[in-house]
């Protein structure tokens, strides 16, 4: 019997790149729902997703948001604009968790200060 050779395994296609849609900051608010779109003058939220982006690198004050910028603005795509509203959730949830525990005792009894209309008492 002759030794029959496999098929050649299918090699993966590329796929097509996929233009998302870019918002600019004031468009991401909106989008999140941040801001009110029929005010024109309203910048609520808009600092908070620069403030998002410039976030260091190490992790220090929470995740950074994704994003880049074009053009010298700073643009979010939707997929990203997904990413940032899981971030918030997570911070969120971890925020209302570190409420409802209730805080660490050092064992230390709280000093008590004593203000000037209340004299020490004498030594006897």
């Amino acid at each position: 019997m002759a030794a029959r050779k496999a098929p050649p395994a299918p090699t993966p296609t590329p796929a097509e790149p996929v233009l998302e849609r870019f918002y600019n900051v004031r468009n991401a608010a909106i989008r999140l729902g941040l801001t009110d779109p029929a005010k024109p003058d309203d910048t609520t939220g808009q600092r908070w997703l620069r403030d998002g982006y410039n976030r260091p690198e190490d992790g220090s004050k929470g995740r950074k948001f994704p994003g880049r910028y074009m053009g010298r603005d700073l643009m979010f795509s939707e997929s990203e604009l997904a990413v940032i509203a899981d971030i918030a959730l997570e911070e969120s949830t971890a925020r209302q968790k570190a409420k409802e525990k209730p805080p660490v005792s050092t064992g230390r009894p709280r000093r008590i200060r004593r203000t000037a209309a209340a004299p020490a008492l004498a030594a006897s």
